[in-house]
C-alpha cells in the first residue's frame, strides 16, 4: 500500500516542527568530513528522527535509506529516501533554500517525492504522476518551462566546485550556452525548475537522499532529470534536469561533448 498526500504532509510536518525552530538561532554545527567540510546540525539528526519514527510506525515493511541514521531494508519493494535538511551549509548560513526531502522508491523507481522549505511557506509534492505547489498564495499545479532553447534557458548549480576533474570542461562550456546561470540553490533550484522558473539544473556527487525526493517532482511537471550518461537519477551522481525533452537532450549533448 502507498501513502497518500496527507502522509506525506505529516512527515514535512514533523521535520519542520525540528527544523525551523533552529533556524537561524545559530544551532550547533558538528563537522563529519575529516580533511573537509561535510556539516551535520542537530537539527537535521531530529527530523530524520521524527520522521522515520512515522514511517517505521505506519510502513514498518519499507526500508528507510536516510542521510544522518543509516539505512534498513534496501532489499525492500518499497524504500523511503530521506534527507531532512537539503542544503546543510545554506541552513547554517540563514539562507532560505535549503528543504525538507523525502521520496519513495518503489523496486528502485522514484513514484512519489516532496521537498518542504518551512521557513518560506512552500511545499512541493508529487504523486499519482501530478505535481503540486502549496504555498502562502494557495495550491497550484505544477508545470515546467517549454519551448526554451538553450541560448534562452536559466541554469542552476549548487557550486561550480562540484565539478572536479574531467567534469570541470563540459559543465563550463554547457554554463557557457545558456543566457543566466546562477550558483548556490541547493534542491531549491529543483523546485524552482519544476515550477517553471528555471530551465536546467546541473549537480555532481550527489547521494540518493539528495535526488530521491526530487525526481517525481521534476518528472510530473514535464521535465526530465537523468545522470550525464542518460541513465536513471534514482542512485545520485552527475545529474541534469531540464524543463522539456528537447532541452534536456540538447544540454545533455553538450556534457557528453
Amino acid at each position: 500500500m502507498l501513502p497518500d498526500r496527507a502522509f506525506f504532509d505529516r512527515l514535512a510536518d514533523a521535520a519542520r516542527a525540528e527544523t525551523l525552530p533552529r533556524f537561524r538561532t545559530g544551532t550547533g554545527v558538528v563537522n563529519k568530513l575529516d580533511g573537509g567540510f561535510d556539516p551535520v546540525t542537530e537539527g537535521d539528526r531530529a527530523a530524520e528522527t521524527a520522521i522515520r519514527a512515522l514511517i517505521e510506525a505506519h510502513f514498518p515493511d519499507h526500508g528507510i535509506l536516510g542521510e544522518e541514521h543509516g539505512n534498513v531494508g534496501l532489499d525492500r519493494d518499497h524504500v523511503w529516501v530521506v534527507d531532512p535538511i537539503d542544503g546543510t551549509r545554506a541552513f547554517i548560513s540563514g539562507l532560505p533554500v535549503w528543504g525538507t526531502l523525502i521520496g519513495l522508491y518503489h523496486k528502485g523507481e522514484a513514484v512519489m517525492g516532496l521537498m518542504d522549505q518551512p521557513f518560506t511557506g512552500e511545499r512541493f509534492f508529487a504523486g499519482d504522476g501530478v505535481a503540486t505547489y502549496r504555498g502562502p498564495g494557495g495550491e497550484s499545479r505544477l508545470e515546467s518551462r517549454r519551448g526554451v532553447g538553450l541560448s534562452d534557458a536559466i541554469l542552476f548549480t549548487t557550486s561550480p566546485h562540484l565539478f572536479p576533474g574531467e567534469t570541470r570542461q563540459p559543465f563550463e562550456t554547457l554554463q557557457g550556452k545558456v543566457r543566466l546561470f546562477r550558483y548556490g540553490c541547493d534542491c531549491y533550484a529543483f523546485a524552482l525548475l519544476a515550477a517553471g522558473h528555471v530551465d536546467i539544473v546541473v549537480e555532481g556527487g550527489l547521494k540518493p537522499y539528495d535526488v530521491g525526493g526530487l525526481i517525481p517532482l521534476i518528472e510530473a511537471a514535464g521535465g526530465v532529470i537523468t545522470t550525464w550518461d542518460g541513465g536513471p537519477a534514482e542512485m545520485g551522481g552527475e545529474i541534469i534536469a531540464a524543463g522539456s525533452p528537447e532541452l534536456h537532450a540538447a544540454a545533455l549533448a553538450v556534457l557528453q561533448g
